[in-house]
């Protein structure tokens, strides 16, 4: 069977060299893992000590799926009345445009690999649910 030769070779991110990078939240730290190697895929990570929440926001036209690595958080949408809880080894799929915040308000930290559909995740921070755009800023 023949097929494309890859692009490039494979790529490794050591868990030591993640640096907190993009628009930072106090109390959450976001760093950037696998972020402009490729075209259509990105790749975070983020830290969330306990009783933090981050602004409201969304990422534009990028899908992004959380892995939640460790601790119990929660992604709250739809104007604050929706909240999935997620535990360690869950998933969850936020779709383009979703306004949404992350919240730990456990008594841990909560650790989540995040995935995005971009070279580059972009980040729209809002003023409030439905607000106006604060900036636009990307993660890098």
């Amino acid at each position: 069977m023949s097929h494309p030769q890859p692009s490039q070779p494979v790529h490794l991110t050591p868990s030591t060299s993640l640096i907190p990078s993009g628009p930072q939240t106090p109390g959450i730290s976001r760093s950037s893992a696998i972020v402009d190697k490729t075209a259509n895929i990105c790749a975070t990570h983020m830290l969330a000590s306990p009783h933090t929440s981050s602004a409201v926001h969304h990422h534009g036209a990028q899908d992004t799926i959380v892995y939640a690595v460790r601790g119990k958080g929660a992604i709250v949408s739809e104007g604050g009345k929706t909240r999935v809880d997620l535990a360690p080894g869950d998933y969850a799929l936020i779709p383009a445009w979703t306004e949404h915040q992350e919240v730990n308000d456990g008594e841990e930290e909560v650790a989540w690999c995040i995935v995005r559909s971009g070279r580059v995740p972009e980040v729209v921070n809002l003023r409030g649910w439905g607000g106006e755009v604060v900036k636009e800023e990307t993660n890098r």
